[in-house]
């Protein structure tokens, strides 16, 4: 395998820091930012991620090693984990609709659960100084749309589908074995993310609504969107800095942390101020009309409530930089230089 053979190089990035299931969205925004601030980050992924991103990381002043394999190779993973001790994250997933989860259940358990175990094993045996478990907002559930607010250790919990139901059960395993190790496991649920480096892996059947709807206005098509979609959306640049914010602190009080940006605000009108951005009528993001078929997926019959972020506050003093105005800039901006050949440096 190549990544074997490139071990020997992992010396120098002793002090870097490991993104298992690095290619994928969230794990290219982690890369991203880590690489900007001079950092030594090492992917890990089935694929390496797209060459739109390696040209826009070369340019970085961090160091990036990628290595392509598959987390079920337990030598080759506890091989990068023991050269990584200074931080894991372990973000591999499959988000998985509900076709996926009928015909490949176990390929789902394997990656989410049990790659997850693997992983802290590992990091268990080499003294890795921080793990942090990427989870997610759909580990609530049922429960999302039964509180007004969600609250860690407070709001019971009730997943359903396999995707929370493993990223719930993940949380656990991250939470008890911290407790019998006297390990520093921390699990965060991630909130409704887009932004850049959002594309279809095969391993993501549940692509954004912000994503759905820059791709039918690209296509000349109008929007449709079931209802308003009010939800605390969580733009990826701010999800990465609050996962790297909680990776570096000094004392984490807690086990599980919610990332989101504090507040709802509404799909539609996001989506409008893109048609605007690009030149088009605002109206081309609009609501369905009685009779009319939706075109955007928002994933939940129904918008879940809105998640409480005074634990990630208090301990890291997280406060979301992009509102829907920028996000939407931003993202346009990252866009256009991805198609030019260049990706954009992150907005202050």
């Amino acid at each position: 395998m190549e990544g074997m053979r490139k071990t020997k190089s992992f010396e120098r990035y002793s002090l870097g820091i490991l993104i298992i299931g690095g290619a994928g969205f969230i794990g290219l925004n982690l890369a991203e930012q880590l690489l900007a601030a001079g950092r030594a980050v090492t992917i890990l992924d089935r694929a390496p991620p797209p060459r739109s991103a390696r040209d826009a990381f070369a340019a970085l002043p961090g160091g990036l090693i990628v290595e392509t394999g598959d987390i079920a190779d337990h030598a080759h993973l506890s091989t990068l984990i023991a050269c990584h001790r200074d931080g894991v994250i372990y973000g591999a997933a499959i988000t998985a609709g509900p076709q996926r989860e009928a015909r490949d259940a176990s390929t789902i358990l394997a990656v989410n659960l049990g790659g997850l175990v693997a992983t802290l094993e590992a990091a268990r045996e080499a003294g890795v100084r921080r793990v942090i478990n990427l989870s997610s907002a759909a580990a609530w559930g049922a429960a999302g749309t039964r509180h007004a607010r969600l609250i860690e250790d407070e709001t019971p919990e009730d997943p359903r589908a396999l995707y929370p139901i493993t990223k719930f059960a993940g949380e656990r395993f991250c939470a008890r074995l911290a407790g019998l190790w006297g390990a520093d496991i921390r699990s965060v649920r991630l909130s409704g993310v887009f932004g850049p480096w959002e594309y279809d892996t095969g391993l993501r059947d549940t692509l954004s609504p912000q994503w759905q709807i820059l791709k039918a206005l690209d296509a000349g098509d109008h929007a449709i969107l079931p209802r308003a979609g009010h939800r605390d959306w969580l733009y990826a640049r701010d999800a990465a800095r609050a996962v790297i914010a909680l990776l570096d602190a000094p004392k984490l009080t807690h086990d599980l942390y919610n990332i989101a940006p504090g507040a709802p605000t509404a799909l539609l009108d996001w989506g409008r101020m893109a048609a605007k951005a690009l030149g088009l009528p605002e109206t081309r993001c609009r609501l369905a009309q009685a009779g009319e078929t939706a075109t955007i997926d928002l994933h939940m019959p129904r918008d879940r409530a809105p998640m409480d972020i005074t634990r990630l506050v208090a301990d890291t003093g997280f406060a979301p930089a992009f509102d829907d105005a920028a996000s939407v800039a931003d993202l346009l901006a990252w866009r256009a230089a991805i198609a030019a050949g260049a990706a954009p440096e992150e907005r202050e």
